[in-house]
């Protein structure tokens, strides 16, 4: 059995190129196996190019490669587009029927997609003809993907048993009349007790451990499927769920919620963030705790709608006139997605303000396993709860003056004390003021807990060893590539190893300067134009990076990607 094997299935969109990815993911995961898998689609219903790439290893894996084992081609495009990323020995199945092709090539495995799904009773699942034989043509276990077929189309009896005949009718077809050199078999390796999850699964799930109650969004991709899944849960759980009119309305409510003592989040892209900015800002000066999850994509404007990019980190950390605290964490893996949305929610109410999880398009859609999370790690922690025991409620001030910068906070009708704030500055009492004397109080105790959000920000997370040569550094999905890369460098005896930021804001600059200490040259890596991370670091720090490898074209960065820049820029 191979080590790894790569996979891509491509069509246009309304084929089901996302649905048979999923599933031959599922399968391989069920199996055992480690998965990471993305996928590509063009902002429209039907039509356009789409495609899915499955990354099978025995070990973890957390990025994508180019090079693909296995095309499965549901239109000529896919094969135009893509032959040029097959491996030497890799194969292409199609339907030769229906896909004229000028010459004959070994790589070329034709399967009579829609002449098999007519013989097996069906009309539109010559997708699924396609997914067994590409389990036929590696040798899988067939009932595992009859098993998943018939969970995956639940209650709809006939067509889950029509799906299992067609995939069957491919599985049998790849067996019998493949004839050519293709040396990849894949069996299942283990019991496959591990989840398969994408970001929006992980954030969600996270906010559900963390025990948030309300959540209010605007559909907007990439982030859409948090406030779908969550409501698909809200009755287990007991979560409120509004599908607003609007981003506006969204945050507002969701800050509402947060005052009334709910944990509360609103989910958007970077786009809906630049309607939300006023809402954020009420929530910052009224000290509301309020989770938000900012999932990027290309700008400005309507940008690239389905592609990913890095490109609203530093919109993200000042966005708002005026100045307040606020947290920012943006997680490195699909797995750092469930936790860093639990922790928000902490830092959200120790701090009463706003945190923010910033994802892309990349983390947001890509599918990953993932150990399946000790949830007893989780804690609750909801900062200083006034109560009436602790002291007089007709004494109670909601914005009371401390060396912390955090106020008691009493949740309004759970108790005697009268809870007052204002959007406008406002005395320790909450009532509306223009005194200069408030003022300074006020602005100078909200930025204090800057002081403790500093302690609770996890340093830059350092992969390979302590010291090295050569050091590179990004923030949130890179993760996967840059650690990638720094494999495959050192074992051409390159010495390199990786800082990476999966908590940002407030900024680690002690320990970021402590692990770069030792480093001879520093290269960043980011998904933007403007190399936003060097330029924070530079800001928070005074250190200049040697060089800059971006992409911002919409697609994820690779390892293959990194080490080619690095090479063309005299990096290595």
């Amino acid at each position: 059995m191979p080590a790894e094997m790569n996979f891509m299935i491509g069509g246009e969109a309304g084929q089901g190129v996302q649905s048979i990815g999923f599933l031959l993911s599922k399968a391989f995961a069920r199996g055992g196996h480690h998965i990471f898998a993305d996928q590509d689609y063009e902002s429209r219903i039907r039509g356009g190019h789409s495609f899915f790439r499955v990354r099978v290893k025995d070990k973890p894996v957390y990025a994508i490669v180019e090079p693909v084992d296995m095309l499965l081609a549901l239109n000529k495009e896919t094969i135009d587009l893509h032959l040029k990323e097959l491996t030497p020995k890799g194969i292409i199945i199609y339907d030769g029927e229906k896909i004229k092709l000028p010459n004959s090539d070994s790589k070329l495995f034709s399967v009579p997609l829609e002449k098999l799904v007519e013989e097996a009773g069906g009309k539109i699942m010559s997708n699924t003809v396609a997914l067994g034989a590409a389990l036929g043509l590696i040798k899988y276990d067939f009932e595992l993907l009859a098993k998943l077929l018939r969970e995956h189309f639940g209650r709809k009896g006939d067509i889950a048993e029509a799906n299992v005949k067609a995939a069957k009718a491919g599985f049998d077809y790849a067996g019998k009349e493949f004839t050519g050199d293709f040396p990849h078999h894949l069996s299942p390796i283990g019991d496959g007790k591990r989840l398969l999850l994408n970001g929006t699964d992980a954030v969600s799930l996270g906010a559900l451990a963390a025990g948030c109650k309300f959540v209010s969004a605007y559909p907007m991709t990439p982030t859409t499927p948090i406030m779908e899944y969550i409501a698909s849960k809200s009755k287990d759980f007991n979560v409120v769920v509004v599908h607003a009119e609007d981003e506006i309305a969204a945050m507002n409510m969701a800050v509402g919620a947060g005052y009334v003592g709910v944990r509360a989040m609103t989910a958007t892209s970077g786009s809906g963030f630049c309607l939300m900015v006023e809402g954020l800002g009420l929530a910052g000066i009224t000290e509301t705790p309020i989770v938000v999850v900012e999932g990027q994509r290309p700008g400005p404007a309507v940008g690239l709608p389905t592609r990913t990019e890095q490109g609203d980190l530093e919109f993200i950390l000042y966005a708002h006139h005026g100045e307040f605290p606020r947290s920012v964490l943006t997680p490195a893996t699909i797995e750092d997605c469930f936790w860093q949305t639990a922790k928000a929610f902490n830092l959200a109410e120790k701090y009463q303000t706003p945190a923010i999880v910033i994802i892309d398009h990349h983390l947001a859609t890509a599918y990953n396993t993932v150990e399946i999370p000790d949830i007893s790690k989780i804690t609750i922690e909801r900062g200083e709860i006034f109560t009436d025991a602790m002291g007089d409620p007709a004494q109670y001030k909601r914005h009371k003056v401390t060396a912390s910068g955090v106020s008691p906070r009493a949740l309004p009708g759970l108790g005697k004390a009268l809870v007052v704030t204002d959007c406008d500055e406002h005395s320790e009492a909450g009532h509306l003021t223009e005194s200069a004397e408030d003022r300074t109080q006020q602005v100078s105790k909200r930025l204090r807990k800057m002081d403790g959000l500093r302690n609770e920000i996890a340093p830059p997370r350092r992969y390979g060893p302590e010291t090295a040569e050569t050091t590179l550094i990004g923030w949130g999905s890179t993760y996967g590539a840059l650690s990638e890369t720094v494999d495959i460098l050192r074992q051409d005896k390159v010495d390199i190893n990786l800082l990476h930021f999966n908590e940002i804001w407030p900024f680690p600059a002690d320990a970021a300067m402590a692990a770069l200490s030792a480093s001879k040259k520093v290269y960043d890596v980011e998904s933007n134009a403007t190399a936003q991370l060097a330029h924070i670091l530079r800001a928070e720090t005074g250190k200049k990076v040697d060089g800059k490898i971006l992409r911002f074209d919409g697609r994820p960065i690779t390892p293959a990607f990194i080490i080619e820049q690095m090479r063309k820029e005299g990096y290595l």
